[in-house]
């Protein structure tokens, strides 16, 4: 039935037979220069040159005005609800249309979910489920937000950026100014992602991104927190680095501390990789506009970015009809060594994440059952 699609994947990739891996990686940069620089300075762990470079470059790119390099897009995540403020059994509202960290470090920084919608053209978190579940159930009190039904504090909201599309985030943001709720943004799959001409992670207090092995850009682990909050971004640094006070030799700790600081090693591969973000955008970009014109007229729908939205197509996505055809196309495609795969099962229907309070998933519930992701890696 798809053999026609398969065809033209392995065309465009120029891989008549071989495997068509969905993103893999692309080193055509200074990567192994600044390794070796790495291990001949010995400043291999935490403290280099590459963590400094690396901070100073995201937050360029990003328009932010501090970055913290941090071990992964995960730890990132937790860190910062924890330097939100979140507190054990604190509410923190997020999309069930997500991957499964996004749900684990709010577990990880002692909150609990809780999900709402999501849009289903940009498949991230919708401000109108948003603003409904607010209405319904949230009261501020003492400049805090309550859940009315739970009791307990809503204390941050954290919507993710799908694939790269940037959600209506502006909208979100003002109900979270509005509910006094912490907006920290997940915007590991959205770097080069802009809403409206500003970089995704800089509309609320913080926003995290994530360096994996299938990112756009990669080295392999790799976190980062941006802020424009100067006491924020110190207190990321000084808890990142297990709450040492600095001094020539001693040992002094005055917080619990996380030994979450991105080593030199990983700092040196990014930075290399950050040095060539536009080719990589550009490459993806024209990817993304070779499949749109494939799919045009097509029974398959291909994503594209919205209204004010400019997308980094980290991961190229369609909508089939329905579930049998997304399963047809996923069995097909993937038994021709043409990498595919399904969105993410929805977060409330884990076994982990089952209890949670959860508003009406009427978007998330029809996007789970037809979206999927195709090959996207950069095509030299």
């Amino acid at each position: 039935m798809y053999n026609e699609v398969i065809r033209f994947i392995r065309e465009t990739f120029n891989e008549p037979e071989a495997f068509v891996p969905l993103h893999a990686p692309y080193f055509g940069g200074n990567e192994k220069k600044y390794l070796l620089d790495t291990i001949d300075s010995t400043f291999v762990s935490s403290v280099g040159a590459y963590v400094n470079r690396f901070e100073e470059m995201m937050a360029s790119i990003t328009g932010a005005k501090y970055a913290i390099a941090i071990t992964n897009g995960t730890t990132a995540l937790q860190l910062a609800l924890v330097l939100a403020g979140i507190r054990r059994d604190d509410e923190v509202i997020t999309q069930p249309l997500t991957f499964v960290a996004t749900a684990n470090a709010i577990t990880h920084s002692g909150g609990i979910p809780v999900f709402v919608d999501v849009d289903k053209d940009t498949m991230g978190m919708s401000s109108k489920a948003l603003e409904s579940f607010l209405t319904e159930y949230a009261e501020v009190r003492d400049g805090q937000c309550f859940n009315k039904q739970s009791g307990r504090r809503i204390a941050a909201c954290v919507p993710m950026h799908t694939f790269g599309f940037p959600c209506r985030i502006d909208e979100i943001a003002a109900l979270c100014d509005t509910y006094k709720i912490a907006l920290v943004e997940d915007a590991a799959e959205s770097l080069g992602s802009y809403y409206k001409g500003q970089h995704t992670g800089t509309f609320g207090l913080m926003g995290t991104f994530s360096f994996n092995g299938n990112k756009t850009v990669t080295c392999g682990g790799g976190g980062a927190i941006v802020t424009n909050d100067e006491k924020v971004a110190q207190h990321a640094k000084h808890l990142s680095t297990t709450a040492k006070i600095p001094h020539p030799y001693e040992f002094v700790h005055d917080e619990v501390g996380y030994n979450y600081r991105m080593p030199n090693l990983n700092a040196a591969v990014a930075c290399a990789q950050l040095e060539q973000l536009s080719i990589i955008l550009d490459n993806k970009r024209a990817l993304a506009e070779i499949y749109n014109s494939y799919f045009a007229g097509k029974d398959i729908q291909f994503v594209t970015e919205g209204t004010d939205a400019r997308a980094n197509y980290w991961l190229n996505t369609v909508v089939l009809k329905d579930l049998e055809a997304r399963d047809a196309f996923l069995n097909e495609t993937n038994g021709s060594k043409v990498m595919t795969r399904p969105i993410w099962k929805l977060m409330n229907k884990l076994p982990m994440y089952a209890h949670c309070q959860a508003g009406d998933l009427t978007n998330s519930l029809w996007l789970e059952d037809r979206v999927v992701n195709i090959p996207s890696s950069y095509r030299p």
